[in-house]
């Protein structure tokens, strides 16, 4: 017989199950938000794609942490939430930006479709490897953040050409197991990496606004937190290959 979940040691209450019910809606609600990103792209109006798709990793970045606080696991062992974030990731950090980059002609002509399947099925593996996410607050090879990357070819305003050689070229990094930082779990310079975080986002929120035309010092300027996110990664990741950092983010002790 197939395995029954666990139960919580005590019944939860009405309120903690829609408590509960409601982190998953909220979660889910990136589902919304990816199909209206793709209606406005459709329509060419990309400055509100973008802007949906902000919104979309802005749910991503907090629904974790009201789904800590609701006790979610324990109130409804029945929905399984991280398949659910997934789900709306996929959408939301691979798929929808990828149909912006095609219908803005920022990837075109022959290439458009070979490179556009890259990085479907390079991020397909990426999401469903097991070491996908590590214990100690990693992601395991690029971790498909191409909303982010659509922005800046899209505002960059780069030949296609370019633009399919960048995508690609990070398309492979999701199979070199390098670790990247889980930012907002990850104890190393948190407070220090979300505080910049929060900088750069309202830099991105900026230049979304500003679309089509983004100040190009703005734009540079911005490049700020993904190099120190690379930065960062490839440091820890160093470490902790040298045996220099426990599986907790801990440092460990000199041998």
């Amino acid at each position: 017989m197939p395995r029954l979940p666990a139960q919580p040691a005590t019944e939860p209450s009405g309120a903690a199950r829609v408590a509960a019910a409601l982190v998953h809606a909220y979660t889910a609600a990136g589902a919304v938000l990816a199909y209206l990103a793709v209606t406005a792209a459709v329509a060419r109006d990309f400055r509100a794609s973008f802007a949906c798709m902000f919104a979309a990793n802005i749910i991503d970045a907090t629904d974790g942490l009201f789904a800590r606080r609701a006790r979610v696991r324990e109130v409804l062992p029945g929905v399984d939430g991280a398949r659910l974030d997934d789900i709306v990731d996929y959408l939301t950090f691979v798929f929808v930006p990828m149909v912006v980059l095609n219908v803005a002609g920022d990837l075109s002509g022959p290439s458009a479709l070979p490179v556009t399947a890259a990085v479907l099925l390079s991020s397909g593996y990426g999401f469903a490897a097991t070491d996908a996410k590590t214990s100690d607050h990693f992601f395991t090879g690029f971790p498909s953040y191409w909303n982010i990357g659509a922005l800046y070819l899209h505002a960059a305003g780069l030949p296609p050409a370019v633009n399919a050689a960048i995508l690609l070229v990070f398309s492979a990094l999701i199979f070199v197991r390098v670790g990247y930082v889980y930012p907002s779990k990850m104890p190393t310079l948190r407070g220090l990496t979300v505080a910049l975080g929060c900088v750069w986002g309202a830099m991105i929120g900026v230049m979304i606004w500003s679309l089509p035309a983004v100040s190009r010092a703005l734009l540079v300027a911005s490049l700020f937190f993904p190099a120190y996110y690379a930065v960062l990664s490839l440091a820890l990741d160093a470490r902790r290959r040298a045996g220099l950092v426990s599986p907790r983010g801990q440092q460990s002790p000199r041998r």
